[in-house]
């Protein structure tokens, strides 16, 4: 998994031609950071067509209320740059993301 910042979100994420996943999570977020193993699992398994991207609030506040992350943990799924789905807080659950995976996917 490719961790991103404010300083490369752009070009990572919203600049980025295909799917791109992003993993919002703090410092402070233990059900962040239970689901993160989770999350690279899953990242195994779908590596090839979606890019794994993490990124870490406690350092990017502006730029994940720019993006609409209102609870964490929050995982967005992109496509060429536009958010088109996402699972939050008790939603954020593996079966959750590969479903959301598996619906825009495949």
């Amino acid at each position: 998994m490719l961790a991103v910042d404010k300083d490369t979100f752009q070009a990572e994420v919203l600049e980025a031609q295909g799917y791109v996943l992003v993993d919002y999570w703090s410092d402070g977020c233990e059900p962040c950071k239970a689901l993160m193993p989770d999350v690279e699992e899953l990242a195994k398994e779908y590596g090839e067509k979606v890019k794994f991207t993490k990124l870490n609030t406690t350092k990017a506040r502006r730029l994940a209320i720019s993006q609409r992350v209102l609870g964490l943990p929050t995982i967005a799924l992109y496509k060429d740059g536009e958010k088109i789905d996402e699972v939050t807080k008790e939603n954020a659950t593996k079966a959750n993301i590969l479903a959301m995976l598996q619906k825009h996917v495949g």
